[in-house]
């Protein structure tokens, strides 16, 4: 691969799952040429997938080894997004080890689970958890990651992942729509603010992508019926595809788009 980041620095938040979009995400900045700094929640291993478990997964430490297999500098560390002190100290902690920073990938998330529900059925504390993972833990990042770019005066890129959902914003997924939405107008608002400094900000909305997220729809056929049903390009994404438009969207090739919320899709969200 054209080592077009070589030189570079990125963080990449939540990044320990096997099958996610963060993994992708982190290895294919490290084969750009890009130290990575990954941040995980250190889950615990009787928490993990089955196939995790089989596969002897270790989260963020199998993804860093992973990087430094393909040449690039990692740096694992267990952080949590919601935690104002912590964020600044992976922003510290990524200076200290590579010498700066160029780009932040926020794509920690909260997972599926008890959030899928009507609105009236929703418990207060299961929609904070959404908002304080989603909406603030890309806050924090952001605003730290802005800080430390500013200070650097070379400019820099954030691409928040977002959803299609933020767009679409079915029905039983008010916490988890409404977390993106605000996501992408918190890309737009801090793109315009962060032009001046030649700092990109951008939200990238994945469709049905094919991870450890979707293992609660179950599988066979009615996995297939959901995939028929929602995305015309007939198949889902596996992360790699988003990965891919991370790369774009941080690299020289992106260097005109800023302020976007762009859909990575397979056609699910047209119009939107």
């Amino acid at each position: 691969m054209n080592q077009e980041l070589a030189g570079k620095v990125a963080i990449v938040t939540g990044a320990g799952r096997m099958r996610s979009i963060g993994r992708p995400i982190a290895k294919i900045l490290g084969q750009a040429g890009a130290s990575v700094l990954i941040t995980g929640t250190g889950r615990r291993p009787e928490d993990y997938p089955e196939d995790e478990k089989a596969a002897g997964w270790h989260d963020i430490e199998s993804v860093a080894d992973e990087l430094r297999q393909l040449g690039a500098r990692c740096l694992p560390l267990v952080s949590d997004v919601r935690d104002e002190q912590a964020v600044e100290q992976v922003v510290q902690r990524t200076v200290a080890e590579f010498g700066r920073l160029d780009m932040l990938i926020n794509n920690a998330s909260a997972a599926r689970g008890p959030d899928r529900l009507p609105v009236i059925d929703l418990p207060y504390e299961v929609w904070r958890k959404v908002i304080l993972t989603n909406v603030d833990g890309t806050f924090l990042m952001s605003r730290a990651a802005a800080r430390q770019l500013i200070a650097q005066g070379e400019g820099g890129s954030i691409v928040n992942i977002s959803s299609i959902a933020s767009k679409l914003a079915p029905p039983n997924t008010a916490a988890y729509a409404s977390s993106k939405a605000a996501i992408n107008a918190l890309s737009r608002s801090m793109a315009l603010e962060l032009a001046p400094h030649h700092i990109r900000v951008n939200a990238v909305c994945p469709g049905v992508i094919d991870t450890f997220r979707m293992d609660d729809l179950g599988r066979g056929e009615r996995w297939r019926n959901f995939v028929k049903t929602m995305i015309p390009l007939g198949y889902p994404g596996d992360g790699s595809e988003c990965a891919e438009f991370v790369l774009f969207l941080v690299s020289e090739r992106g260097k005109w788009i800023t302020g976007q919320a762009i859909n990575v899709d397979g056609g699910s969200a047209w119009g939107n």
